[in-house]
């Protein structure tokens, strides 16, 4: 089977646990659906709204750190403005990976339309690859890692989390599809196979040691 990959790299990247409201903002380790659905969105330069996933992905970071920051917190009416410092996590030395055999996708990505961002405004990502590959598809999967897949269906003993699919293109925006899913960080071993539709990269270089990286398409 033949697939479009795409690799982004970044040198920070935070994804934000959804309604998390403290003094100090955790980065999730890999990105929710939302992000992959926003980097589509800023390369088209138009909303884009996913009738079906139609992506698979892979994400790894070198590292995590924390930083101070400056926010500014107002009411409504903007007549009380008042800044405040918090201890934010962010990703180091990041890789990203997006599948697809929607052949409109990968091509806007040559072009992007708006900056792609793996988080916040300054959380840069350049695109150093588009490539058409040959993958081998399977439906037996044993080697994930630096994804998420869906709660409930499969059994895993990794991390579960509510993340959303995507954003709505209003003010504000409100998310939909929140479900809970597994996070596998980059480091993530299987202790059992799932039965699951996806695909062996077997030429991505980055993986090139361990036989390839499996592939999760997203549902």
């Amino acid at each position: 089977m033949k697939v479009f990959r795409i690799h982004l790299t970044s040198w920070t990247a935070s994804f934000r646990y959804p309604n998390l409201i403290s003094g100090f903002q955790p980065t999730l380790p890999v990105p929710p659906l939302s992000t992959l659905y926003g980097l589509i969105s800023a390369a088209m330069g138009v909303y884009y709204s996913p009738e079906t996933p139609e992506i698979g992905f892979c994400f790894q970071s070198g590292g995590k750190a924390v930083d101070l920051e400056t926010i500014y917190q107002m009411e409504k009416s903007l007549t009380n403005i008042k800044s405040n410092v918090i201890r934010r996590e962010f990703l180091l030395d990041n890789q990203l990976w997006i599948y697809t055999q929607n052949e409109q996708i990968a091509t806007v990505f040559q072009q992007p339309y708006f900056q792609l961002l793996l988080g916040r405004s300054g959380d840069l990502a350049s695109v150093e690859e588009i490539a058409e590959i040959e993958v081998e598809t399977r439906q037996q999967l044993t080697k994930l890692k630096g994804t998420i897949v869906p709660f409930g269906k499969y059994v895993l003993a990794a991390q579960i989390n509510a993340l959303p699919v995507y954003f709505t293109n209003t003010i504000p925006r409100r998310n939909v599809g929140t479900k809970p899913y597994y996070i596998l960080e980059s480091n993530y071993k299987h202790t059992q196979s799932i039965s699951a539709s996806g695909f062996l990269d077997y030429s991505n270089p980055f993986f090139e040691k361990e036989g390839g990286i499996e592939i999760y398409w997203q549902e």
